[in-house]
């Protein structure tokens, strides 16, 4: 099933972390996917100045990207600063009408990050302005049919999954690949063991669907939402 997905994130990583299994697997099945960082991350390395993390983060993001076969959109903005106004929607509204995904995929609402949630309201906003005519911009007009929000542990207060996914090998194997790159998943910044956390997270909520591996997300709306595996 081909399908298009864009992925907002507060900050590098994110969304590489907890919906880039997903993006993977919708690329393998011929699909398209894209991942908007809205924010460096560059202030998450406890011994590594913000302006040096920000080039590596960036290196990080691409070469995830370019592992799974995603493309990469990342926002000029700075890890704990991203602003609660018009233009970072506006913003992902311009890649909604431009890419008419099928999927939107963000964080849940209620976060311990400030970053999280506005990227989730930005996502949420711009898939709103990208449904609307709007007589300056001169762009067809898209309503996304899925709005999802990533089990993130960070984001937790109130989830409860309704959508899963099945990951296939490949999926997770590429996924895994990439994410390594990242020096926070692999417990370089504050010791958290993101990838293993992942990984065993995707084994618990396969349990539950009957797959080897599936990520699990909350609808935005009522309905359910299933990708079939291969």
């Amino acid at each position: 099933m081909t399908k298009t997905v864009v992925a907002v994130g507060g900050h590098i990583g994110d969304m590489e972390l907890t919906a880039g299994p997903t993006l993977a697997k919708v690329v393998l099945e011929g699909g398209r996917a894209i991942i908007i960082d809205c924010t460096y991350g560059e202030r998450g390395h406890p011994t590594i100045a913000p302006s040096v993390y920000r080039e590596q983060k960036v290196r990080e993001a691409q070469f995830f990207a370019d592992t799974i076969g995603a493309e990469l959109i990342t926002l000029d903005y700075s890890d704990g600063f991203l602003p609660d106004d018009e233009a970072v929607a506006e913003q992902i509204a311009a890649v909604i009408r431009d890419s008419k995904p099928d999927i939107l995929i963000t964080h849940w609402l209620h976060s311990m990050h400030r970053d999280h949630e506005r990227a989730a309201q930005a996502a949420e906003r711009g898939a709103f302005l990208a449904s609307i005519p709007i007589e300056e911009i001169d762009a067809e007009r898209h309503s996304v049919p899925t709005i999802l929000h990533a089990e993130n542990w960070e984001d937790m207060e109130g989830f409860e999954a309704d959508t899963f996914f099945e990951i296939p090998d490949e999926a997770y194997e590429l996924w895994r690949t990439g994410i390594q790159e990242h020096a926070f998943a692999r417990g370089e910044t504050y010791g958290f063991r993101f990838i293993d956390y992942y990984s065993a997270l995707m084994q618990v909520k396969g349990c539950l669907v009957g797959a080897q591996r599936a990520t699990a997300f909350k609808s935005a709306g009522t309905e359910k939402f299933a990708l079939a595996g291969p």
